[in-house]
């Protein structure tokens, strides 16, 4: 059953995306981090198991092709975390998240596709630097991170994302002060975004961008 909760300049949904975003009207910006298919939250590393984690299995399989498409027909702009395991069109304008810190057995850095005609940048964020900002989801984002995404889309005032996951994105658009509208399928993590976007809605508008961005050029990808 899906459900609905306003928080704020927030809509939160309970429910499968494939079934809630064609419902949705049209956002300036899709921010998100999919499923990348490679099974991570089905392999608990040693710490997450320390601390009581089970497996799971939504990681197990990526996002459909059809859903990336859906995704880019509701948004003036889109950022893809994990874009580089889907059949997305060619783009200049990659973002990396570089891992000073990460261990041997991951990646150094995250890759995200955009539709942006711009230059590739890359961000430096330690893993151990968001410890405390973690809430449980294996694959959280920082919030540094989902903010800088945000500040290459410096006017899109609606953002949504479709595997919100715990929240990061509505986090991070309650404290730019960004509309936002987020889906999330399972009832634990929804409720967990619910919580951090309530929070950050008190707390009002507290980050800036990193920098002054120019207005870019889009591609028609």
């Amino acid at each position: 059953m899906v459900e609905k909760v306003v928080i704020g300049n927030a809509e939160l949904w309970h429910g499968d995306c494939r079934e809630v975003l064609p419902l949705l009207p049209r956002f300036d910006l899709v921010l998100t981090d999919p499923p990348y298919g490679i099974a991570f939250a089905a392999q608990p590393t040693k710490w997450q198991r320390r601390d009581g984690k089970m497996p799971e299995d939504w990681d197990n399989a990526p996002a459909p092709d059809w859903l990336m498409g859906l995704m880019r027909e509701k948004a003036d702009r889109l950022i893809i975390w994990g874009g580089n395991y889907y059949s997305l069109p060619p783009t200049r304008g990659w973002l990396a998240w570089r891992k000073p810190d990460a261990p041997p057995s991951m990646a150094d850095m995250e890759l995200a596709w955009t539709s942006m005609d711009m230059n590739s940048k890359v961000l430096d964020q330690s893993i151990s630097a968001t410890n405390a900002e973690r809430v449980g989801h294996p694959t959280q984002k920082p919030l540094r991170v989902m903010a800088w995404s945000i500040s290459f889309a410096p006017d899109a005032r609606t953002v949504c994302d479709p595997f919100m996951g715990s929240g990061t994105v509505g986090v991070a658009c309650s404290q730019l002060g960004r509309s936002f509208v987020g889906i999330e399928r399972d009832r634990k993590y929804f409720e967990m975004a619910c919580n951090r976007v309530a929070q950050a809605q008190a707390q009002g508008a507290l980050l800036t961008p990193e920098e002054q961005r120019q207005p870019v050029q889009e591609g028609l990808l």
